[in-house]
């Protein structure tokens, strides 16, 4: 990948990147992960309640933190804010190595999507759950060790830097420039 930001880099390009809606906001970019290591950028994709986004190993990559290695539904759908990613590699190729698979333009925090919020994005809705997206090992490489500690500071943990997790609660299709809303 190229140079890693330092924190002070990190810092200083958050002020210039502005600030994402609170409602309303853009789907950016969608990234299937069909093996290890491997990204697929698709311009459009189904959500589903009980695979997540079809075409993505969510399901059959299992999880390391469940007991019998089963995916954890907490951790169905990951996203991350376009800007933060943006910030982070100054190059829109770079974002599917985050290894998310939704990419929005919208303010993904604590404050503004708490736990059990529902967000509608095309004609999928998504529950943003509990469970910590705080990076891994493959994220501090890709990135630098400025990234991490930028994403999981106490203020960066608030504001989610690092994306969240949601689960699929009424399956749909999403595509490219979706609007991404709070539903009550």
């Amino acid at each position: 990948m190229g140079r890693h930001l330092t924190l002070a880099e990190l810092e200083e390009g958050l002020a210039e990147s502005g600030e994402s809606p609170a409602d309303n906001g853009t789907l950016e970019m969608i990234v299937s992960r069909p093996g290890e290591d491997e990204r697929l950028v698709v311009e459009k994709a189904e959500l589903d309640a009980d695979v997540g986004l079809l075409g993505d190993n969510w399901l059959e990559r299992g999880s390391k933190l469940s007991d019998d290695g089963s995916a954890d539904p907490e951790a169905q759908i990951a996203i991350m804010n376009s800007r933060i990613i943006h910030l982070l590699t100054g190059d829109r190729t770079l974002w599917p190595l985050a290894g998310d698979q939704l990419y929005i333009d919208f303010d993904v925090s604590s404050e503004n999507l708490p736990s059990g919020q529902i967000i509608r994005i095309g004609t999928a809705l998504l529950e943003i759950t509990e469970l910590a997206h705080t990076g891994c090992a493959k994220f501090t490489e890709r990135f630098g060790h400025d990234a991490i500690r930028f994403v999981n500071s106490a203020e960066g943990r608030q504001l989610r830097r690092r994306g969240l997790f949601a689960r699929v609660v009424q399956p749909g299709s999403v595509q490219l420039g979706d609007v991404v809303r709070k539903v009550d």
